[in-house]
């Protein structure tokens, strides 16, 4: 019985669905500008003719003039999108069917470029700073010394597109346009770049930080090069490395040139430090972002042992006493090293010292 109810819903939903589907079957799309006056003809009535007019099956409720089989909509906002449909009066017989989509037309796109896989090639990619609420397409030209050059699409990212590099160190720019276009309007904006100043890997990655036993103050950080990075042997990447404890927010820094592991020597021992690492080619370019941050403990000093106060008066209660000093030592005779005899000796040999003195 629990599974009834959902079940039931879904096939009333798919019903609407398809209900609403059929309905727009044989509409046409209207895009219109936000906040302009829109007019709807109904079908080829003529001018004379009569209609009602209906959106969603309801009627329309929104600011409008109707003359004839004309109807027009007052500053249209996005409330007022929607599927209208017109009939004839008296017989009631549809005539039309028009989707209204309301938006606006598109402003220059932002585009940016970049080479996480050099010397292979670069990706661009572009979005809109404002929304057009309707279907927007981008049209992008890539040009170098004058000739355009294949783009392909991103099979994941759609406003995204990658480029092969024609040729390395080349002394011609490189020219990228992206037009955004609509049914309202279209906008474009270009860059231009050379093929070095784009090139930015992306973060290493296995980073992995480890404490060292037996050393207090030390970690050790080891880690890969990015998986994107195609030729790390003839375009070697150096390294940024900065690590702080979590207890304090300033960051300590060290740069590394070919290198994928590192030993930190002054950490606080015990104390949580966070870790993370930034990539650049050793010539041209710059850094990466940073690294997914890991966490390490260095390795924590054996404490030492704390003798609590029953302890120490038992200790106290097991040393014998020092025997007391003979009389002729407390009367300040001198007999060859009276004190330091007492302490050494035990106290029967004492006394026979001191009646064969006597």
């Amino acid at each position: 019985m629990a599974n009834i109810v959902p079940s039931v819903c879904c096939v009333v939903l798919a019903a609407a669905v398809v209900v609403f589907a059929k309905r727009q079957q044989g509409a046409r799309i209207q895009y219109e500008r936000m906040g302009s006056d829109v007019t709807m003809l109904c079908g080829s009535l003529g001018g004379d003719a009569s209609a009602t007019w209906k959106v969603n099956g309801t009627d329309v409720k929104a600011r409008q003039v109707q003359e004839g089989p004309r109807l027009t909509l007052l500053e249209v906002n996005l409330s007022s999108n929607g599927l209208y449909s017109c009939f004839q009066n008296p017989d009631g017989e549809r005539r039309d069917q028009i989707i209204l989509r309301v938006g606006i037309p598109p402003k220059e796109p932002s585009v940016a470029c970049r080479s996480n896989t050099y010397p292979k090639g670069f990706y661009c990619s572009w979005h809109l700073q404002d929304p057009t609420y309707i279907p927007t397409d981008f049209d992008v030209h890539v040009k170098h010394n004058q000739k355009s050059l294949e783009t392909q699409k991103d099979a994941v990212h759609k406003n995204r597109c990658h480029v092969k590099f024609p040729e390395l160190f080349s002394s011609f720019k490189y020219r990228v346009n992206v037009t955004a276009v609509n049914a309202l309007g279209k906008a474009s904006y270009a860059i231009t770049f050379d093929d070095f100043s784009i090139v930015k890997p992306d973060p290493p990655e296995k980073v992995i930080a480890s404490p060292i036993p037996d050393n207090v103050r030390r970690l050790e950080v080891k880690w890969k090069s990015p998986s994107t990075w195609p030729d790390v042997e003839n375009f070697p990447l150096k390294y940024f490395l900065r690590y702080r404890p979590l207890i304090r927010d300033q960051w300590q820094h060290v740069e590394l040139s070919d290198s994928t592991h590192h030993t930190i020597t002054d950490a606080f021992a015990g104390k949580e430090y966070i870790i993370q690492l930034a990539a650049k080619d050793t010539e041209i370019g710059t850094w990466s972002e940073w690294s997914v941050a890991v966490h390490a403990t260095p390795w924590m000093e054996e404490p030492e042992k704390v003798i609590s106060t029953t302890e120490a008066e038992a200790i106290v209660e097991t040393t014998p006493s020092p025997a007391p000093p003979s009389p002729k030592c407390r009367l300040g005779i001198a007999v060859g090293g009276c004190s330091a005899l007492l302490r050494s000796t035990p106290l029967l040999l004492v006394s026979v010292l001191l009646s064969l003195m006597w």
